[in-house]
């Protein structure tokens, strides 16, 4: 857990670092539709390779990253086993206690995971390469054309700013209580399923009143330095986008249109 990466600023010198978080983030949108676009394996690859390119490029560890998507592993399953037991079509692929398994519930399946782990490291890449103000300021600024609507798009980017960035704060205060709890003889491993509920108990309450002291603790730091959500803000840092920013959109927006032809054509 000390090793996840999502939610977590890693400052590195690499060129997804530099590039502009508006671009980033429209890179974002722009991938998770490319991802979810195409029926082709080979189309699924190829984003698959690009994705991966990207990570390497940020220089984030291909372990951390792994360990990210490790929590996905129980869903896979149980989407798995849902699947079988809901799809009938295609050819049999094996017979278990009676049941026969067919082969459109595993590419099925396989279609799903493979999206939700580029979904998941595309995410991973964005908050690890991009600093939560930056993250903030960029959120902000692509929401400002909404003013017009009186939509408090300054309030909304602040909130997922927050949240991004309590997510490792979270996971270590999570670290923290469990090993207290150890140290007190609960065992979150072994035992009957009612005992790993009560531990589980033990650690979601302590979790929350932690979780919610902390709000506290920043709505409080935020009041004295006197924030005011609807009033008028300058900026010190103000963002600029550049030639290479342009280009990475447009990479992303190429990547979109060949999902979409690889629908039509594969």
């Amino acid at each position: 857990m000390n090793n996840i990466v999502f939610g977590k600023y890693i400052p590195i010198d690499s060129p997804i670092h530099k590039i502009d978080p508006r671009a980033k983030i429209l890179a974002l949108f722009i991938l998770i539709a490319a991802v979810f676009v195409p029926r082709s394996w080979w189309m699924y690859l190829l984003l698959g390779v690009i994705i991966l390119s990207v990570v390497l490029i940020s220089k984030i560890k291909l372990k951390m990253i792994l360990k990210t998507l490790k929590p996905t592993v129980f869903m896979m399953i149980f989407l798995l086993i849902i699947n079988c037991f809901s799809v009938n079509t295609g050819f049999v692929v094996v017979e278990l206690f009676g049941k026969a398994i067919y082969s459109d519930a595993i590419f099925n399946t396989l279609f799903i995971v493979v999206r939700l782990l580029l979904m998941i490291m595309i995410t991973t890449v964005l908050t690890a390469t991009t600093k939560p103000l930056d993250l903030t300021l960029g959120i902000e600024s692509l929401l400002s054309p909404l003013k017009v609507f009186h939509f408090p798009y300054h309030e909304v980017a602040m909130m997922i700013s927050i949240a991004l960035r309590f997510i490792p704060t979270i996971i270590e205060e999570t670290i923290r209580i469990m090993n207290s709890q150890k140290s007190r003889g609960v065992d979150f491993e072994e035992g009957k399923l009612s005992e790993k509920i009560n531990a589980i108990l033990s650690l979601i309450i302590p979790l929350f009143t932690v979780a919610f002291q902390r709000a506290y603790e920043l709505a409080d730091a935020m009041e004295a330095r006197g924030y005011v959500p609807d009033k008028d803000r300058t900026k010190y840092h103000v963002l600029k986008m550049n030639a290479n920013d342009i280009l990475f959109i447009c990479f992303t927006l190429f990547l979109l249109v060949l999902s979409i032809l690889s629908r039509i054509y594969l």
